[in-house]
């Protein structure tokens, strides 16, 4: 009895629980919320609110009522609290956007949450110091001062370093734009990059006191921007590509044997042949368990750098070396969707491609023994019947079966019809690019070694903190209180704010550094000989299924993808159809529905997830902004 009490009572916690991540606010400026994200933003607007009113109230308290003129003092008051406001929002700003952070893997933020936090955070900051800004601007145009924006006085607050900062918040802030982004994401990839000039000057405005505010956050995302940037150095071993008839290719790398990482995790892309400085996220396609010695990404060609990567790879045979860096993988520390009994997993175009991982990591499982396996329906929509081409790097060349995994895929071709068989299918085929290698080139491998990477982490941020302390109090004490004797009156306040950032990425710069080091020096040899042995490669596309063309079905595997696909032509998927006849199905068990696609393919599933009928739904978005 008392079991079953515990079981009932565990039950209905987990149930509680799961409640709390069901979408609650669908379309809308904050894109879809679950009720704890919500719940956290209204705590955290509430603190605003609270700090900016108690600072008001006890500031106005201290205002002389014969002080002339009153609007102008109550306007300076408010505008120094918006600042200050500002600050506790900066604080938070930095710790999201942060990719290896360790902190972040233990709260389960995912990267697609991290991004959407930092939106959020980045306009609220901005929106306050924006606020500060203009208070100011408004205070000094009233009493005929605006020469006073360019004032940087030596001693006390530098406004002409605040005007700088708030411009390159602004630039950066404006660029966020949805419409921009999406037009002109190289626009606001390179603006985005203004955020060192902002600190720096937001540093020189402020001071060393306030600059204490939002050093944590500021901190962790410095040593992680080391850390990749040391990472991203090293050349990896690009071993072959896959070109897909949709435009698409795969990309396979060499990386580490004892690199780990589970599905949905990510990559960061650099092709200095294209563009030395931009580098673009992709979702790991291959699965460490199956693939021990290669890493895998799919880059559709939709914008100016993936078309330009994709000419360059179809140039071979001509093109037989591509140089490549790589930093990542980042991604989840636990396979989250295993969890449910069953899986819904919805796509749009490319946005098949993070779930290649997961239906590899359930393959790879499912020849486990004891190890339960969630059913799996794939719902996929492609714009022609070339996107059916996706499907053939589903799995790997060397694990084409599925035997084992309830695997059912609905795929729907929104546009056109099947092509006439008297097409040339040489046009269908899936051809093979394989490289030279190169003595400069490594595996993928993680920065701080395969395994205990956050012990790595956390060493890197106790020691180097403690050597930034050291090295601000021996200055302190020899230098700059033989000038100032604690009195903020001599020594200049730029000149202290400057020392603080400088002894902050020495110390950052030098400790991680020196674990890189001695990580690569006590790991096993990475640079071994690679040598260039072909893969077997599909022949033909998905996409002469529909037409019976070049395979046939008694010569695949019994659970093979040919006979777990429906192909639906001319046809859009009906989402709410669909889940609510899969839901009827299921038998009340509990189902995961993960999303990556188009926003209006999002929001009609995360619609649908919170309805009251769709009680054991869980969803879960993958749209990664960046």
């Amino acid at each position: 009895m008392g079991m079953f009490v515990m079981c009932m009572f565990y039950r209905g916690e987990k149930q509680r629980l799961e409640a709390w991540s069901r979408p609650v606010i669908v379309k809308g400026p904050l894109g879809i919320v679950s009720a704890m994200e919500l719940a956290c933003l209204l705590m955290f607007v509430a603190l605003l609110v609270y700090s900016f009113s108690t600072y008001l109230s006890i500031s106005f308290s201290k205002l002389k009522p014969g002080q002339n003129p009153m609007w102008q003092a109550k306007l300076s008051s408010v505008a120094l609290r918006f600042g200050l406001v500002g600050n506790v929002c900066a604080a938070f700003l930095f710790i999201p956007v942060a990719r290896g952070s360790v902190l972040l893997q233990v709260l389960g933020i995912g990267n697609e949450a991290g991004v959407k936090y930092h939106i959020w955070l980045g306009h609220i900051t901005m929106t306050l110091f924006t606020a500060h800004g203009l208070s100011y601007s408004i205070l000094f145009a009233a009493g005929h001062k605006l020469e006073l924006l360019g004032d940087w006085e030596k001693t006390g607050v530098s406004i002409v370093a605040g005007v700088v900062a708030l411009s390159a918040g602004i630039v950066m802030w404006v660029t966020t734009l949805k419409q921009i982004r999406e037009r002109m994401f190289e626009l606001f990839y390179y603006a985005h990059h203004l955020y060192f000039v902002f600190i720096l000057f937001y540093v020189l405005h402020v001071g060393a006191f306030f600059f204490t505010m939002i050093l944590p956050g500021v901190y962790l995302f410095l040593i992680d921007r080391f850390l990749r940037f040391l990472q991203s150095r090293r050349k990896v071993r690009l071993i072959s590509s896959r070109i897909l008839p949709c435009e698409t290719v795969e990309l396979t790398f060499t990386k580490q044997p004892g690199l780990k990482y589970n599905p949905l995790s990510m990559v960061f892309v650099n092709v200095p042949s294209i563009s030395s400085l931009q580098w673009h996220p992709f979702t790991v396609t291959s699965n460490s368990k199956m693939e021990v010695d290669k890493l895998s990404v799919v880059v559709k060609s939709e914008g100016s750098w993936s078309r330009r990567l994709f000419d360059t790879v179809s140039m071979a045979p001509a093109l037989e070396h591509l140089d490549v860096h790589i930093e990542g993988p980042y991604g989840p520390s636990s396979c989250h969707f295993l969890r449910h009994d069953a899986l819904v997993l919805i796509s749009g175009g490319s946005g098949i491609t993070p779930f290649m991982s997961v239906v590899r990591e359930l393959v790879v499982m499912s020849g486990t023994l004891g190890s339960p396996v969630p059913s799996i329906l794939m719902i996929c929509a492609f714009r022609n019947s070339d996107g059916l081409s996706m499907l053939d790097v589903l799995l790997p060349p060397s694990s084409p079966s599925i035997s084992g995994l309830d695997l059912r895929i609905e795929a729907f071709i929104t546009r056109g019809k099947p092509e006439s068989e008297g097409n040339d299918r040489k046009d269908k085929l899936l051809r093979a690019v394989w490289f030279k290698p190169s003595r400069s080139e490594a595996p993928v491998s993680a920065i701080l070694g395969p395994t205990k990477s956050w012990l790595w982490m956390g060493a890197i941020i106790s020691s180097s903190f403690v050597m930034f302390l050291l090295l601000l109090g021996i200055t302190e004490r020899y230098y700059v209180y033989p000038i100032d004797h604690n009195t903020g009156d001599v020594y200049p306040t730029g000149a202290h704010a400057m020392l603080n950032v400088l002894f902050v990425c020495v110390s950052i710069a030098t400790m991680a550094t020196l674990a890189v080091m001695w990580n690569r020096r006590h790991s096993p040899m990475e640079m071994k000989q690679i040598q260039n042995l072909e893969l077997p490669t599909p022949t033909t596309s998905p996409s002469a299924w529909s037409y019976n063309a070049d395979r046939e079905l008694e010569s695949l595997p019994q659970q093979s993808l040919l006979q777990a696909t429906n192909i639906h032509i001319g046809a859009r998927p009906d989402l709410t159809k669909m889940l609510e006849s899969y839901g009827e199905a299921s038998d009340g068990s509990s189902i995961g529905v993960m999303v990556c696609g188009p926003d209006s393919m999002r929001d009609e599933a995360a619609a649908f997830c919170s309805s009251a009928l769709a009680y054991n739904f869980h969803f879960e978005s993958l749209n990664f902004t960046f």
